[in-house]
């Protein structure tokens, strides 16, 4: 794996978490207990920090980034992502807030300082604009994206299921 220096900050990972040999971490990067970075991962905390919870996934060519601070935004958008989070392939999450609990469809781009409440599904190719809040509970669809319904009992049960199954295919990879 390529974990790399920017300036005088470098990626931290728990012991437990896995990150391929193809992805990149670089700069000011945290990652929590039993997540895992999978193939042509791009993540750079340069000009902010990523922190990553626990039993949170990042799927293959997926890429995250942040934003500086700036006059407008004098704190800039760092990236946060919450625990058992699926973020599925080509992702792209930029300068945003993502709770717990959170299903990131295949290809979706999730914009700077959206904050996405726990409990949340983003379809598939879902684009979620700058400054949105995407409300607990809901599937979010379309470009922009919008609010479609309500979440299922078994949709919500899938977002910790889903975390999970990675935990064990992370664990899988770890041991050879």
């Amino acid at each position: 794996m390529a974990l790399r220096n920017y300036k005088d900050k470098s990626p931290l990972l728990d012991p437990s978490v896995y990150v391929d040999d193809s992805a990149v971490l670089v700069g000011d990067i945290q990652i929590g207990a039993n997540s895992s970075i999978w193939p042509l991962v791009a993540a750079r905390g340069d000009v902010n920090y990523i922190r990553i919870g626990k039993r949170t996934n990042v799927q293959d060519g997926s890429v995250l980034h942040l934003t500086r601070a700036s006059k407008q935004h004098p704190q800039g958008f760092p990236l946060i992502i919450g625990d058992d989070v699926t973020v599925g392939h080509k992702v792209m999450l930029h300068g945003c807030t993502l709770g717990n609990r959170i299903l990131v469809g295949m290809g979706a781009i999730v914009m700077d300082n959206v904050i996405v409440e726990d409990d949340v599904i983003i379809g598939a190719g879902a684009l979620v604009p700058p400054n949105k809040t995407l409300q607990s509970g809901y599937l979010y669809v379309g470009s922009p994206a919008k609010q479609a319904r309500p979440l299922t009992e078994d949709e919500r049960a899938f977002l910790t299921i889903s975390a999970q199954n990675y935990v064990e295919l992370k664990n899988d990879y770890l041991q050879g």
